[in-house]
């Protein structure tokens, strides 16, 4: 089974795009109002599913002794186009390789060379690995942006509804991030459904905190910043939110 984004880790992927760098898990926490541990679980989770791949650094190699950096556009043979990807980054200068999605220039091979001799030696490799080149370019200038459905909600400080999954009828399962203000907040389930605050409607699937998931019961505590999930089979009305999230 996938593994489906919610809001929070959303913000993570946009935060760490902008700069993986200098932002940190509690950076993110306090922005989204779940723990730094939740922060760090959640790009754990990510890693191991394959979503975040790995943390980079941008460079500018032209300002490294003059290097240039080129970007070749390839032709491969399709049943043997990933195998030759892979084994074009062993080519001494090849620091990216892009598989496409079309007929010609299926291959984009970015690469680093000390001069144009330098440059000669890389095209020639690939050559010699059975790529044909269509176009060969010099790249002036890079620049990167995370992606914008990922950031923040301008009207809204922070996140409060994680994610919402909507069922058969009128059912719905939601993820909630407890406000410190919320009625529910620092009571267990027992007393949220003594006081009201738990309606016949609702079931308590789930409850992450820091870097584990809790298994709620009736002697379970409910902590601010704690990322609930909810079943509610009446969908989930603004007497809900206000109960989970407050105001």
């Amino acid at each position: 089974m996938g593994y489906r984004l919610d809001e929070i880790d959303k913000r993570i992927i946009y935060r760490l795009m902008q700069n993986a760098r200098d932002t940190s898990a509690p950076q993110i926490a306090d922005e989204v109002s779940v723990s730094a541990g939740t922060i760090r679980n959640r790009v754990q989770k990510m890693r191991e599913h394959g979503i975040i791949t790995g943390f980079h650094a941008n460079i500018d190699f032209e300002r490294v002794d003059g290097r240039l950096t080129s970007l070749f556009t390839c032709t491969a043979e399709v049943p043997s186009r990933e195998g030759l990807a892979q084994s074009i980054l062993d080519i001494p200068g090849v620091v990216n390789v892009r598989e496409l999605m079309t007929g010609r220039g299926n291959l984009q091979v970015k690469a680093v060379s000390e001069d144009t001799s330098d440059l000669s030696r890389i095209a020639n490799e690939l050559s010699n690995r059975g790529l044909e080149i269509e176009n060969e370019n010099l790249v002036q200038n890079e620049r990167f942006h995370p992606y914008h459905q990922f950031g923040p909600d301008e009207r809204r400080g922070h996140v409060s509804m994680a994610d919402l999954v909507s069922l058969s009828g009128e059912a719905d399962v939601v993820e909630l991030v407890i406000d410190s203000d919320a009625p529910i907040a620092n009571k267990t389930l027992k007393e949220a459904g003594r006081e009201g605050l738990i309606g016949d409607e609702l079931l308590i699937i789930a409850i992450e905190r820091d870097d584990t998931v809790l298994t709620p019961k009736g002697s379970t505590w409910i902590r601010p910043d704690d990322v609930v999930t909810v079943f509610s089979r009446e969908g989930v009305s603004d007497d809900v939110l206000r109960e989970f999230v407050g105001e």
